[in-house]
């Protein structure tokens, strides 16, 4: 899996460390409800399956709660004002985007978060980064680990599959890349352990960002 030229990035537990954030606002919002509210573990086992699945996870009784859509409503407003609170890259993360980018490397992040979040968080922290997808609104357009961001990114970079890698921290980012034909590497800074992504089929696992250049293909004249 050598000269990769397009990498696809997972953003959560890949390129950011979120788990403070979205842990304080899922707590914000059950306690608003008086409901039992979550430790940080807990809620790192909660996400990877977008926001309205991380909070039916949370929620007792889930979309069956009679208060559960204002409790996810509760959930979004808080996460969007503070969703920068405590996030921040991974060590040496910004400074591989950086190399990447000046390898001539095409780079986008695709993920379950919710579009004006994934979009706010990218801009802000990494400038390299061409296009950035979140949970779609286009009728169509299914999350993760259906293909269809992934594509949808690759569509917006003018580029094809072959070329490209798809980097994440979890089983659905496994499934999303394997559901659109294209290798994955598996990060083991995230939210998940090396023992969990091999029982999900990870054959390629990197423990530093560095590790991420090692694919790249230099398109330098």
């Amino acid at each position: 899996m050598t000269d990769r030229q397009t990498y696809i990035f997972d953003l959560d537990g890949t390129l950011l460390d979120t788990l403070q954030d979205l842990a304080a606002s899922v707590n914000h919002a059950l306690a608003q409800y008086g409901m039992p509210t979550h430790s940080i573990d807990d809620v790192r086992c909660f996400v990877g399956n977008g926001v309205r699945k991380l909070m039916e996870r949370a929620v007792q009784d889930g979309a069956d709660n009679p208060q559960f859509e204002a409790v996810f409503a509760a959930f979004r407003q808080y996460y969007m004002e503070h969703s920068l609170d405590t996030t921040r890259p991974y060590d040496s993360i910004t400074e591989v985007l950086h190399e990447l980018k000046q390898r001539g490397c095409r780079m986008a992040v695709v993920s379950n978060k919710m579009m004006a979040a994934t979009q706010k968080l990218v801009t802000h922290f990494f400038p390299e980064i061409e296009v950035a997808i979140g949970e779609h609104e286009v009728a169509g357009i299914r999350k993760k680990p259906a293909p269809d961001t992934v594509f949808e990114a690759l569509r917006q970079l003018g580029v094809g599959k072959d070329t490209a890698v798809y980097v994440g921290d979890s089983d659905v980012d496994l499934m999303t890349a394997r559901n659109s034909g294209m290798p994955c590497i598996s990060v083991l800074w995230g939210f998940r352990d090396r023992e969990f992504l091999l029982q999900h089929g990870a054959t390629t696992l990197i423990a530093h960002p560095s590790e991420l250049l090692t694919f790249a293909k230099t398109n330098e004249k």
